[in-house]
């Protein structure tokens, strides 16, 4: 087994211990291998420090509570940023166990926590497998529970967040229709 495969496998069983099952299986275990297939489908020659940073970018995401923060905004915000401090600190205790250097952690800790999206194509790169997979799993089901406008608002958002590359396959999923006229949209408003 080489050290990537390793390492994958160590964060994997990390994901294997979240509480929260989903259709027999982990559901952040789930998140991750969803993860790991759309950068297979975007970037298939990334680098180790992405991949790992992919497969990373929920880990351990049920020890802390969205509970634990003030509501609104704000509160959002700030669970948003100590999660990613967390899932970048886990990822690279593993990396380190696993012999990658200082410098390799740092880069897949800047792409776990999405420094310099837009302007760095990893943690582009991670962004787009995160909204494909939020399009791909999640979508339909908040489209049901939230108000027409709020979905319309998130999905701009969403949109707004990936590269052209990423656009595209989202354009070629196999929406509902109900989802796909949402998308539309959300897509035509200015």
């Amino acid at each position: 087994m080489t050290r990537l495969a390793e390492t994958l496998a160590a964060i994997d069983q990390l994901h294997g211990m979240d509480p929260k099952i989903v259709d027999g299986t982990p559901a952040e275990l789930s998140y991750a291998l969803q993860m790991t297939y759309w950068l297979q489908q975007l970037a298939p020659d990334a680098s180790e420090e992405l991949q790992i940073a992919v497969r990373s970018q929920h880990l351990c995401r049920w020890e802390i509570s969205r509970s634990e923060y003030p509501e609104g905004r704000t509160g959002y915000l700030k669970w948003r940023t100590e999660l990613g401090k967390l899932h970048a600190r886990k990822a690279c205790e593993i990396m380190a166990r696993h012999g990658y250097s200082e410098e390799s952690c740092a880069q897949a800790s800047a792409i776990i926590r999405k420094q310099g999206i837009k302007r760095n194509a990893d943690t582009q790169a991670l962004e787009d497998c995160a909204c494909l997979v939020f399009l791909t799993r999640d979508f339909s089901a908040f489209a049901e529970k939230h108000p027409r406008g709020k979905v319309i608002s998130i999905v701009q958002k969403t949109w707004n967040k990936m590269s052209e590359r990423a656009h595209q396959e989202a354009l070629t999923l196999p929406f509902s229709e109900a989802d796909r006229h949402l998308l539309e949209v959300a897509l035509a408003k200015p």
